[in-house]
């Protein structure tokens, strides 16, 4: 799977679950680790856990099996790693708190349209 089609899945699967204030930055040429980085955010820890599985229910869905996730179940902050595509989910505390989206400031920021 080609991973502009990873970034769409994985954007439809955060927005099935209201994900907010989602990011995303085409990190392509700029870094090694990731074509995609997005950031988005959870009103609560139930909600973040469910963006998690609505994003590995999606991809599972397209038959892709290559990904991690990184954090536990008390975690404030959880990364999905599926190789092209890297998300970080955060509780809205969390968020503020750690400011990744400076990570993706040299990447071209995406636009998401909203439902």
């Amino acid at each position: 799977m080609n991973s502009e089609k990873l970034l769409d899945i994985t954007l439809d699967a955060i927005s099935d679950r209201h994900g907010e204030a989602t990011e995303a930055y085409d990190m392509r040429g700029i870094s090694i680790l990731a074509d995609f980085y997005i950031v988005t955010s959870a009103s609560s820890n139930r909600q973040l856990h469910a963006l998690v599985n609505s994003i590995l229910d999606k991809v599972r869905e397209y038959d892709y099996h290559d990904y991690r996730v990184e954090g536990t179940r008390d975690s404030n902050w959880l990364l999905v790693d599926l190789g092209d595509v890297v998300v970080n989910i955060f509780t809205e505390d969390a968020r503020d708190f750690y400011g990744l989206e400076s990570l993706g400031a040299n990447g071209k920021k995406l636009d998401i349209p909203e439902d």
